[in-house]
């Protein structure tokens, strides 16, 4: 017994209607999540506070630490389940002169690291590196093939086609692109996927894997190849 791909093709029609480069995220940031922050910053009455001054206050008591030492609490508080207490300490330090959310080699942490740099970048206002997003709207048809979901790795393969060259993207997954490889990344690559009625999405992504000056074309048709795994008797 081996495996062999077993892969299938469906035609897109693809149109983008709008591409937003962002540097804060709606929701990024409950209001219990301001209220938790706020008791480890010294702050531990927050929860009688108002809510609509949580982020505010937050700002505040951010500042009374070293820049370091406030980046080392917040990703202690995010991240804790996920790193250790070295990995918190030498991307704290990181975090200062090095965009961490678009660098760090595990990919499917790179939207969590973003929220927490521009907490911290909002707080220092520019102390750390300012990030981007980027929010993409889009309508999407499946014109011949089997039905497929709109998942998020349709939805990349079917962008590649508008996307230049240069994309980091392109360069880095070309053969999960092209359907010749499992592609479990593109979950981390977009990180946030809505449908907005029948055929109307909204994604969001970092602008270091897409940027707005890379769509090349605003309507056009892809051909996307799935990529599926099945036994096969040799």
């Amino acid at each position: 017994m081996s495996n062999s791909p077993n892969t299938d093709k469906i035609i897109l029609h693809i149109v983008i209607n709008d591409v937003k480069t962002v540097e804060q995220l709606p929701d990024s940031w409950s209001n219990q999540d301001f209220v938790q922050l706020l008791d480890r910053f010294g702050f531990p009455d927050a929860a009688e506070s108002k809510p609509e001054e949580l982020k505010e206050l937050l700002a505040m008591a951010v500042t009374d630490f070293e820049p370091e030492e406030a980046a080392a609490i917040v990703l202690d508080y995010k991240l804790s389940d996920r790193l250790n207490e070295g990995q918190i300490e030498q991307i704290s330090h990181d975090m200062l002169t090095d965009k961490i959310s678009e660098e760090y080699p595990e990919i499917d942490l790179h939207h969590q690291l973003f929220m927490i740099n521009q907490l911290l970048y909002k707080s220092y206002n520019g102390k750390f590196p300012c990030a981007k997003a980027s929010i993409v709207e889009f309508e999407i048809k499946q014109t011949s093939g089997e039905k497929a979901e709109i998942s998020n790795e349709i939805v990349l393969k079917a962008l590649q086609k508008t996307l230049n060259e240069s994309n980091v993207i392109k360069r880095l997954f070309p053969d999960q692109l092209e359907g010749k490889k499992p592609f479990p990344e593109a979950d981390s690559i977009i990180w946030e996927l809505k449908a907005l009625n029948d055929q109307q999405y909204r994604f969001i992504t970092s602008e270091y894997w897409m940027g707005r000056d890379e769509f090349m074309e605003a309507e056009f048709d892809a051909e996307v190849v799935r990529y599926e795994e099945s036994d096969v008797e040799e």
